[in-house]
């Protein structure tokens, strides 16, 4: 398939995405789309970037509006972090633009009086974290009943945070003929669980490898020692071009480097666990607008940062394992562009960085500080 006017989709899914700029199917939205339109369910594996969102958002609408309209929540997306929750919000509003079929975002660190209100009101559909949503099951002021299709996004990154047991109670909540669409970066132990217990005869989809960053992105290594990463992160930024995306380990070096590159004149911010959900947002709104160049980010960030266009990520930090790299540097190289994706390392990591190269099954190029 070469064209979204080849799907099975209304004139106003159609429509909506020519108005988008939406032309081509991604790999995984040829793959997975028709089957889930035909009521299948699905388990896709796809790396970061790949457009797994409208994959299973265009499904949902389409199948959705062919349903004569009923009271109650229809269709239910998890999703790990409520950055993500936020920005398949946006997706999906701008995809359902026309359509009467409204969601509601449930996600913690926001009120909950304007989230139970939306639900009140008639959304149809819940975009959710686990936890929050766990939180009104458990007190009773959301309904699952209904629920006829169940998306898992980033499943991995969810139970990597510990949520099986609570994503287990929501589905138990849900009926059990439902259709459900699980997305995930890879299919490892916990998944499969997931899969052989909730997923019933499920059309495996897999696209490219899932333990390697894509292609488009330019893999490169220093070797800098801690006290000259500042410097060499500096002298990048006033030599490139584009916006950079910084990994640091802690929440404290994240807003440490973030003042100390603000200090030496770039447009700089920070976004971790211990923000303030108003705070997360501003920054993550900023980076994407272009007010911020710089955005430092701890591995919360890794997965729930969805923004198109970012020239270089730069782990500054190594990441705890090597799984970790591969969505750190899937946030550039995003939608068939170009990407950068840079490792500071010091001495004593070179055998943690031979490590990440022999677990994933990649080379880096050695560059030199000038």
């Amino acid at each position: 398939m070469k064209s979204f006017s080849e799907l099975s989709l209304s004139a106003l899914l159609k429509s909506n995405l020519k108005k988008h700029g939406f032309t081509e199917p991604t790999p995984v939205q040829a793959l997975a789309i028709e089957p889930a339109l035909a009521g299948r369910d699905l388990v896709a594996t796809a790396q970061t970037g790949t457009g797994k969102t409208l994959a299973f958002v265009l499904p949902l609408i389409q199948l959705l509006g062919k349903e004569p309209h009923r009271a109650g929540i229809r269709a239910m997306i998890l999703s790990p972090t409520r950055e993500l929750a936020i920005q398949i919000a946006e997706t999906f509003a701008t995809m359902a633009m026309g359509s009467g079929i409204r969601a509601a975002v449930v996600v913690g660190g926001l009120g909950e009086g304007p989230q139970l209100q939306t639900i009140r009101k008639g959304a149809q559909v819940l975009i959710a974290t686990p936890g929050r949503l766990y939180d009104f099951l458990t007190r009773e002021l959301v309904n699952l009943a209904g629920v006829r299709i169940l998306v898992l996004d980033e499943a991995d990154r969810m139970l990597d945070m510990g949520f099986l047991p609570t994503i287990k109670r929501i589905m138990a909540a849900t009926p059990a003929d439902r259709q459900t669409l699980l997305f995930s970066a890879t299919i490892e132990t916990s998944v499969k669980h997931l899969v052989e217990t909730q997923v019933r005869n499920a059309l495996r989809i897999e696209v490219g490898s899932t333990t390697k960053p894509i292609e488009q992105v330019d893999l490169h290594v220093y070797e800098v020692e801690q006290d000259r990463k500042l410097a060499l992160l500096e002298t990048m930024l006033r030599e490139e071009t584009g916006s950079f995306l910084v990994f640091a380990r802690t929440k404290h070096g994240a807003d440490r480097l973030a003042k100390r590159l603000a200090q030496g004149g770039a447009k700089a911010t920070a976004i971790h666990g211990d923000r303030t959900q108003n705070q997360r947002n501003q920054a993550l709104k900023g980076f994407q607008d272009g007010y911020y160049r710089v955005l430092v980010a701890t591995d919360v960030a890794a997965r729930g940062i969805h923004v198109d266009g970012i020239s270089h990520v730069v782990n500054y930090d190594l990441p705890q394992v090597p799984e970790d790299f591969i969505h750190r540097v899937g946030r550039t190289g995003r939608a068939g562009a170009r990407g950068t994706a840079s490792t500071f390392g010091t001495r004593s990591e070179r055998g943690e960085i031979a490590r990440i190269e022999r677990v994933l099954t990649i080379r880096m190029t050695r560059r030199k500080i000038a």
